[in-house]
């Protein structure tokens, strides 16, 4: 079955868009992510697949819905230095707007999209995941994807990330409250055109 899903996941870079965030957060060591809040929507029942590809429920052969994209960097303290074994778990809407959390209240929604995802950083910090394009909502013009850093020993950090240019920004509530721009601009990042994930790439991340 593995092998099966490897191959669709190959198919589906030849015919599908695929974006990428080229690096998340903080673009210098001196200048720390931003927390933005957590949001109502983390999901209160984690599905039974919480691996780093969010388009691909189990193994089944159907994707979800919505442009594919690449997100992921390396998690740093604000010296540098790479923390490893931490965990990084991301949760967004569906293309329809839907979160995991929401859907037993709603009639349709991508049964497709994972919704949640986690992984585990590596020995340079590093971190990747799969999922779609975030969409804006009823309630949140902007597009964003939530973050939630999990180290042992420490409280856990939120953030989200937004996309840069995106005319929904301006209209966030949350997005407009995440301080002054060079602040706003370490969680709000390019979606640009890409083959596929190209981690040794993309600046680091960085935590509180």
């Amino acid at each position: 079955m593995l092998g099966s899903r490897r191959s669709f996941i190959r198919q589906v870079g030849l015919t599908a868009a695929w974006f990428s965030v080229p690096g998340l957060f903080a673009q210098e060591l001196a200048r720390r992510t931003p927390w933005v809040e957590e949001g109502p929507f983390y999901p209160p029942k984690l599905p039974l697949d919480t691996d780093n590809d969010l388009i691909i429920v189990n193994d089944s052969t159907t994707p979800a819905v919505g442009q594919i994209t690449h997100v992921g960097g390396r998690l740093q303290d604000i010296k540098g230095e790479p923390i490893r074994n931490a965990t990084i778990e991301v949760w967004e809407a569906d293309s329809t707007g839907i979160y995991l959390a929401d859907r037993p209240h709603r009639e349709k929604f991508d049964a497709h999209f994972q919704g949640f995802g986690r992984f585990l950083t590596g020995s340079t910090g590093e971190y990747y995941f799969r999922t779609i394009r975030p969409v804006g909502y009823t309630g949140r013009p902007a597009p964003h994807i939530h973050f939630k850093v999990k180290m042992k020993g420490r409280d856990p950090f939120t953030t989200q990330l937004f996309v840069k240019g995106d005319p929904g920004n301006q209209r966030d509530r949350i997005w407009s409250r995440i301080g002054n721009d060079p602040t706003r601009s370490l969680v709000t990042v390019d979606f640009v055109p890409s083959r596929g994930p190209e981690l040794e790439n993309w600046p680091p991340v960085l935590i509180l």
